[in-house]
């Protein structure tokens, strides 16, 4: 089995409203290679946000009294902290520096996946203006996937990736919020090991280390390379996962361990 990690080059500054999907099908010809069947593309999520218009403005932000004593607690700006609050559904972990939430859409991390960095700011804009993560990022692969397959006539898999931090290991990992096309988890159990042993609790985030190799071609600072062509892969469960998406690889809060 061969597996490839084919950074795409050429992808502009992305703006909102942009075509995306035209963009990475244009970048991909661009270096002499074509998007083929059961292809998965990996995007990074801050191109997504950005196509789709996902900017906040801070200024805009009145905190409540909640988000200012959080903000006190936490050593953090009251109107960012109110804009975590509003794009989670609880307060997970907190200390000075540090705000871990669970974001609406279920994924542990920290400040809901607010971000400024690798954002454009202007004048006084470097401490006001954040980027959220997409309202479903589900959907944003799906709608990729679907526009992919409509102006190519070829169906692949897409992944939106982020990185997250782990709570048993330092460092970031490149992770999927948002899949279509193929199954994010795999699951073995009841198949046997090469030794003839069932196996009862192995299941594979098929999505999540496909979006970890993908992290390292797209780096971290200023290499621009936000989407990723992944080939060879070939799923173990090929089945339309479209209604499932990333939710099968968040583990459910009452097994959680580390809450």
């Amino acid at each position: 089995m061969e597996l490839r990690l084919i950074g795409v080059p050429g992808i502009p500054m992305v703006q909102p409203g942009d075509d995306l999907t035209g963009q990475i099908i244009a970048a991909v010809a661009a270096m002499g290679e074509e998007i083929l069947a059961d292809d998965v593309i990996v995007i990074a999520q801050k191109v997504i946000s950005k196509a789709e218009g996902r900017y906040l403005d801070l200024r805009t932000v009145t905190p409540s009294q909640e988000a200012i004593k959080l903000g006190l607690e936490v050593d953090k700006d009251p109107r960012k902290v109110q804009a975590i609050l509003d794009e989670s559904n609880e307060v997970v972990r907190s200390r000075r520096g540090v705000l871990i939430v669970e974001q609406r859409l279920g994924f542990v991390q920290a400040n809901a996946g607010i971000d400024q960095s690798n954002i454009p700011h202007e004048g006084d804009d470097l401490n006001n203006i954040c980027l959220l993560l997409p309202v479903d990022s589900d959907e944003s692969a799906k709608g990729i996937r679907d526009e992919i397959n409509e102006r190519l006539g070829v169906n692949v898999g897409v992944i939106v990736n982020d990185s997250i931090g782990r709570a048993w290991r330092i460092g970031s990992l490149g992770l999927a919020i948002g899949v279509s096309g193929f199954t994010a988890l795999e699951d073995y159990i009841g198949k046997k090991d090469i030794y003839g042993h069932e196996l009862v609790v192995t299941q594979v985030g098929a999505a999540d280390e496909l979006a970890a190799g993908a992290s390292l071609v797209m780096g971290q600072t200023d290499e621009k390379t936000p989407v990723v062509l992944v080939r060879g892969y070939r799923p173990k469960e090929p089945v339309d996962s479209d209604k499932r998406g990333v939710q099968p690889l968040i583990r459910p809060k009452e097994m959680d361990m580390f809450r």
